[in-house]
């Protein structure tokens, strides 16, 4: 892809989201960033090994884009667990917390998570002014990360019925080839989640929805919810892809970032 350091970003909407007048969202791209190389585009990701400085300059970009030049993303140190942490003033990016959601009541305080293949899901009950950001991998979304992120929000003043949800880009079910030991795990907790496997070419292997997994957790947590149904790892132009990375053999990858803040 061509990298034009002054193009500007032009994140993904949510239909969902949207039509709140006290929250700005967005499910940003590789659109308008200064990174190149394998990193080419906007990427967020403290913790790759792209140039420290350029990777501040697409952060920049992207708090700019949410209307908040200069302001701080507040994204934990991500590590596929569970974990929801509730903030109200900005994370030291040198002293991040453990933790695989973000929530907050605090106008001007931008939370957000990076992706490459698990699914970014954005969160806000707009009336009582929480809103939140997770990240939801398998481990993650099978473990509980969406009813902790949800249960944190409630914890600070958000009402449940009230919360609308929207899951971002993430792997599609076309390209997330998984072993029988995977399948099994699913399967072992609800067999109801059988529903999400469908054998793939690879005899034994199995094709996994994660995309309907997620949204089918969010069902039953109560919120309503919806995906904006790109998948990462077709589309290298606009998404990194860990998978992608591996496949290739590659050293690192870029990390999109998925980020909501309310307006004061």
């Amino acid at each position: 892809m061509t990298n034009d350091t002054r193009h500007v970003p032009r994140p993904i909407r949510s239909e969902m989201l949207s039509g709140m007048t006290n929250v700005r969202h967005g499910f940003f791209t590789r659109e308008g960033g200064a990174s190149s190389g394998i990193y080419a585009g906007l990427n967020a990701g403290l913790g790759s090994a792209d140039d420290p400085e350029t990777v501040r300059e697409n952060r920049a970009r992207i708090a700019e884009a949410l209307g908040r030049p200069g302001a701080v993303l507040s994204t934990p140190h991500q590590v596929h667990s569970p974990d929801a942490i509730t903030i109200d003033r900005p994370l030291d990016a040198a002293n991040r917390p453990k933790a695989d959601a973000i929530v907050t009541a605090t106008p001007g305080v931008i939370v957000g998570v990076l992706t490459a293949d698990c699914g970014p899901i954005l969160f806000a009950d707009p009336e009582r002014g929480v809103v939140a950001a997770a990240h939801a991998g398998w481990k993650g979304a099978f473990s509980g990360v969406i009813e902790s992120t949800v249960d944190a929000m409630v914890a600070a003043g958000a009402r449940r019925d009230a919360i609308r949800a929207e899951l971002g880009p993430s792997i599609g079910p076309v390209n997330y080839e998984v072993g029988p030991e995977f399948e099994a795990r699913f399967v072992a907790a609800d067999p109801a989640n059988a529903r999400f496997f469908r054998p793939s070419p690879r005899e034994g292997h199995f094709l996994f929805d994660m995309p309907a997994y997620i949204l089918s957790r969010l069902a039953a947590a109560g919120i309503d919810a919806a995906h904006t149904g790109h998948c990462t790892y077709e589309n290298e132009d606009l998404f990194y892809s860990y998978r992608r990375t591996t496949h290739r053999g590659e050293p690192d990858y870029g990390r999109q970032i998925s980020a909501i803040v309310l307006n004061d």
